[in-house]
């Protein structure tokens, strides 16, 4: 109850304090992507139950000949790598906390075709609701390996408190700031999970 409680107050306090620059980039987005401004998926939240991410779009509409999208590092423009290297396209996440859809602090909502390829280990992410930020993305964010990425989750379960999450929050501010951790090596993003199997 109190971690809910905390969300609420902080997600409420910066969505009054941030709703000039999220205008001003809701207008960005527009004018560099058009429309829709934001990116709608279905992720799996707390104990897995599907919800609605929203995020800034940070990618444009391309596809290859065969009517599929292009891969990710084609269709992420300049603009799109500067929303993500600032996480700045992560601002609309407030409004899923403020739902209770998420939490500050947690492990990142991945795919809901993932669900299926975890092991229970893996699975105990979703002991606790998903966060804007987490154990994993100040240790290292998308540069982890996907099994160090589930180590840091699953001890977040297992370890989480208002004291751990307000250092997370502080660490990932100085992060941000110094743009670390973006990218998994080789790629625009992170390298899909393909389960444990090789």
């Amino acid at each position: 109850m109190a971690k809910r409680v905390f969300d609420i107050v902080l997600a409420a306090i910066a969505l009054l304090l941030l709703s000039p620059i999220i205008l001003l980039l809701c207008i960005a987005v527009r004018l560099k992507l058009g429309s829709p401004i934001f990116f709608r998926q279905i992720r799996p939240g707390l104990h897995g139950k599907p919800f609605q991410m929203v995020k800034f779009r940070s990618m444009r509409d391309a596809v290859g000949f065969d009517g599929r999208p292009l891969p990710d590092e084609q269709r992420l423009t300049s603009f799109g790598r500067l929303l993500r290297s600032t996480s700045l396209d992560e601002l609309p996440e407030l409004w899923n906390v403020l739902r209770g859809d998420m939490s500050l602090v947690g492990p990142r909502p991945l795919l809901m075709e993932y669900l299926p390829l975890y092991d229970s280990y893996q699975s105990r992410r979703h002991e606790t609701r998903p966060g804007v930020t987490g154990w994993a993305q100040i240790n290292g964010r998308n540069a982890l390996s996907w099994p160090e990425k589930f180590d840091l989750d699953v001890w977040y379960v297992d370890n989480h408190s208002l004291s751990l999450d307000l250092k997370i929050l502080w660490v990932t501010m100085r992060k941000v700031l110094i743009r670390e951790g973006i990218s998994g090596e080789g790629q625009a993003t992170m390298e899909r999970f393909r389960g444990n199997n090789p």
